[in-house]
């Protein structure tokens, strides 16, 4: 059996970070004058940053917002930043069968690492602006067993490193189509991973 190496995404699966990126969005909205729909933008976090800039921004200026909005970040995205219910005791069941945890994320790496220093999660590998089947790449680096993902493409990232996807309701994607993208098994929250992990062990033995 491999060492138990569970990755999670970040935003929506570890973290509620729409209060934060929302605060972000309309920071850049005030500095750069460019109407950004914050409430419309995190309703739909998990593809990269570039391609929700680009529904605001013309080509040319993308790469620019891109840089004042990562520069904005830490001031406004950090603080209001949340853990969803059962993240901390999600990671604890993990390392409380020996296992390690990893987080995979489209979030710049250092940018992650400060929600998970201000929410104090300790995870083993940390692997940022890495999207869909790029993610592939972190989760058979660290040989991770699992992937936990709310975003479709999360699904698309198991599947590519050939681990089980373990979909959680909790962001933009229904149960419906997390189920439909591949998931193995779909949680409502991740209150529910601890006693479902037992089983998601199984299932890696089966693969």
């Amino acid at each position: 059996m491999p060492a138990l190496t569970v990755g999670f995404d970040l935003d929506m699966t570890l973290v509620d970070s729409r209060p934060g990126i929302a605060a972000a969005y309309r920071a850049l909205t005030a500095r750069t004058g460019v109407p950004v729909d914050a409430e419309l933008a995190v309703s739909r976090l998990g593809p990269p940053l570039r391609t929700e800039i680009a529904h605001w921004f013309p080509p040319e200026q993308v790469e620019s917002a891109v840089r004042v909005y990562r520069e904005l970040y830490p001031a406004y995205a950090i603080t209001p930043t949340l853990l969803l219910p059962g993240a901390r005791e999600a990671i604890d069941a993990i390392r409380d069968r020996g296992g390690r945890v990893l987080v995979v994320t489209s979030k710049i790496g250092r940018l992650a690492r400060l929600h998970l220093d201000h929410l104090g999660l300790t995870v083993d590998e940390l692997a940022g602006d890495l999207f869909a089947e790029q993610k592939a790449t972190a989760l058979r680096e660290h040989g991770a067993t699992h992937y936990v993902g709310d975003h479709v493409a999360d699904m698309a990232a198991a599947a590519a490193a050939g681990v089980p996807g373990i979909g959680v309701a909790t962001g933009p994607c229904s149960r419906a189509e997390l189920r439909a993208a591949g998931a193995e098994v779909v949680l409502d929250e991740l209150t529910e991973f601890p006693a479902a992990l037992d089983g998601m062990i199984q299932l890696a033995l089966e693969q």
